[in-house]
């Protein structure tokens, strides 16, 4: 029980990164999902062979390797500096999950019922109105389980951020492990047990997600 005290207030020191690296990442993760899922139904095809590239390249490559090439290859190749290394990892996790979740956008507007469209051309809409009015709000409902689990990705990939020197919750554990070798059971077991509340709300969010995708969307 002694150990437990004395492991837990330094695991929350690396709280504040770890919860604000989630947020920034998911906000930007889902802004690059709308932008790249609605381009890659562009009928541009030039936007749609630029997105389609991002998509690829970011879903078929590794977290971990993007970080490192955010975070080193970058800067070496074409002196370019992201920032600190809070915004390298803003920006390689919501990249890479932006990426995926552009993917799920997609996919809820191409599932929303051909006949939806149709009534709406029949009503004289424009293809803006008909998106804005009628489409989108029905594929929002669809999407949200889906983003409800890539948060909680999102929330697991956050752990990722050691490598490169930010001192989140794993940061800690690794320190704490590094210099008492005996605990790195327990240090392990407590890491996970902070994840594992971390995720309660977004596990409940996804739940409510599932609840109101069920409800609202027209089928053929």
């Amino acid at each position: 029980m002694n150990a437990i005290i004395n492991i837990f207030p330094q695991l929350l020191k690396g709280l504040e990164v770890t919860v604000t690296i989630l947020l920034a990442s998911a906000v930007f993760a889902y802004l690059m999902a709308f932008i790249a899922g609605l381009s890659r139904l562009s009928p541009n095809v030039i936007v749609r062979k630029i997105t389609g590239a991002y998509v690829e390249v970011f879903r078929g490559t590794s977290l971990i390797v993007q970080l490192f090439w955010l975070y080193y290859a970058i800067p070496m190749l074409f002196g370019i500096n992201l920032g600190s290394n809070w915004w390298i990892g803003v920006i390689a996790i919501g990249l890479n999950y932006g990426a995926y979740l552009s993917e799920v956008v997609r996919g809820s507007i191409q599932s929303v019922a051909k006949g939806q469209t149709e009534a709406a051309t029949a009503l004289n809409m424009s293809r803006f109105q008909r998106m804005r009015l009628v489409i989108f709000p029905q594929a929002v409902r669809m999407m949200l389980p889906e983003f409800g689990n890539y948060t909680i990705q999102m929330l697991k990939g956050t752990s990722l951020v050691s490598l490169i020197g930010l001192t989140d919750v794993l940061y800690y554990g690794d320190i704490m492990r590094s210099t008492n070798l005996a605990q790195a059971p327990l240090i392990y077991l407590l890491v996970l047990i902070l994840y594992f509340i971390l995720a309660l709300p977004l596990i409940w969010l996804t739940r409510k997600g599932e609840s109101i995708s069920k409800k609202g969307v027209a089928s053929e």
